[in-house]
């Protein structure tokens, strides 16, 4: 290692700075958060432009590409997080939204089944795994990068503001199909009307690319430099990785399962069962009802990490491991049910105070545990492999239960992935610990004297 009397990273000159590089980092998740949920929240209308009308699995179908391309998360998380670590924060995630970008152009323009038969969902299929591969990069590369470029006693603040671009770019996506269904016919927006929502992703990321390049790096220059020669070969290093930090991994690993079964349960299929209850007649409604719940979601980010900055990250995740435990049967049993946008609401609102709990601290949590060499590369992969295994695959596997007539399953096992990682939280998990980046950067907790995990 090059330099070793100087850290690794930057921390902010002041908080003027930190305020202007958080905006910049979240701005560009916001749009490629939005081109991921862009996907699910037009599912319904173009669905019968890539799969037979009359294949009553072609819903099925459609959720299944949303979920493999969760396949290509890990992947991408080792790629981008080795390329984070050694090349840069900065560099990493304009490479990723390039990415992004290009893949929903692709969509936006594409020729549907009607023109070339089953090379539309071919072409469908390859441009969602490019995107998941861009996904993968992004999560870790801007968890790490927020967490690096915030001040000491507001890291759970200005890290939270990664999960409110990431709501956001749903709810984004949730207010473009508002704003087509308030102006145009169901039939025009499952013949083309969709294609408008990829194409407003695309043009976006144009001028995410210009803020990115104008953000600080957190990475030191002379950090960059001994990479650069060769003086310091285990940053990004998967061996690295793997041998000397298996531990934070794997502990990142099972934090992340259940707070990612979670969220796509809250987010993806509670507003699929809300629109699929309220059917087509109900339609606005049941848009209005998904899109004020997550604007709820996306404002109660920052109180959550300024509250993880005054009492420590680990009850926000033990509040919502019981919070999830408890409320899950709840939501999904009760929510098919009502027809009323109010209860609605309020039924996927409780679930969102709940999810709070994990996604406003998620990023910090993370980003702690490991040294700034292999910070990137460890947050993105622990995610990426149970972002995949179970949150990726969540709305597959409700849509299949549900259609199997098994809702009861989906709910148990649910629960179960909740209540292991809520076990990690209260037994492997100490508060307000003095850790890797602390270290870095100076601690967050002036009377902090348990040493890091």
């Amino acid at each position: 290692m090059s330099a070793p009397d100087r850290p690794p990273t930057q921390a902010p000159v002041s908080t003027h700075r930190a305020i202007l590089n958080t905006v910049k980092g979240s701005a560009g998740n916001l749009v490629e958060w939005y081109d991921v949920y862009i996907y699910t929240v037009f599912a319904a209308y173009f669905e019968n432009q890539f799969f037979d009308s009359a294949d009553k699995n072609s819903t099925i179908y459609v959720y299944g590409i949303f979920a493999v391309t969760f396949v290509m998360r890990p992947i991408g998380s080792w790629f981008f997080g080795r390329f984070a670590d050694r090349r840069g924060r900065r560099a990493a995630l304009t490479v990723s939204i390039t990415l992004m970008s290009a893949c929903s152009l692709v969509v936006a323009v594409m020729p549907t089944r009607e023109s070339i038969g089953a090379w539309a969902a071919v072409i469908l299929i390859a441009a969602r795994l490019v995107q998941g591969f861009a996904t993968g990069g992004e999560y870790g590369t801007s968890a790490t990068y927020m967490s690096e470029a915030a001040t000491a006693n507001r890291r759970g603040f200005f890290s939270s503001f990664q999960y409110v671009t990431l709501v956001g770019g749903h709810v984004l996506a949730q207010f473009t199909l508002l704003i087509l269904i308030s102006v145009m016919s169901t039939d025009a927006i499952k013949d083309w009307g969709w294609r408008i929502g990829f194409l407003i992703g695309a043009i976006a990321a144009l001028v995410v690319l210009w803020m990115r390049r104008t953000m600080d790096e957190s990475l030191s220059a002379e950090h960059l430099a001994a990479v650069k020669s060769g003086q310091d070969s285990s940053s990004g290093s998967m061996r690295t990785l793997v041998t000397r930090y298996w531990r934070p991994l794997l502990w990142v690993f099972l934090v992340t399962a259940g707070g990612t079964i979670a969220f796509y349960t809250y987010s993806v299929n509670a507003p699929a069962i809300i629109k699929k209850t309220f059917g087509e007649n109900g339609a606005t409604a049941a848009t209005w009802v998904n899109l004020l719940g997550l604007i709820l979601l996306m404002a109660i980010q920052p109180i959550g990490g300024l509250i993880s900055d005054r009492v420590g990250r680990k009850p926000l995740l033990v509040f919502f491991g019981v919070g999830g435990v408890l409320y899950t049967w709840v939501l999904i049993t009760y929510l098919p049910q009502t027809t009323s946008p109010v209860t609605a609401f309020l039924l996927t609102a409780i679930g969102y105070v709940i999810l709070t709990g994990y996604t406003s601290v998620n990023a910090i949590v993370k980003a702690e545990v490991f040294p700034a060499s292999v910070r990137a590369l460890g947050v993105g992969l622990g995610y990426a492999v149970a972002n995949s295994l179970f949150g990726g695959t969540a709305p597959v596997i409700y849509q299949a239960l549900s259609a199997a007539g098994a809702t009861t399953w989906f709910i148990v096992y649910v629960t179960a992935v909740i209540a292991v990682s809520l076990v990690v939280y209260i037994f492997f998990m100490r508060n307000r610990a003095v850790t890797a980046l602390d270290r870095e950067q100076g601690t967050a907790w002036a009377r902090a004297t348990v040493p890091a995990r």
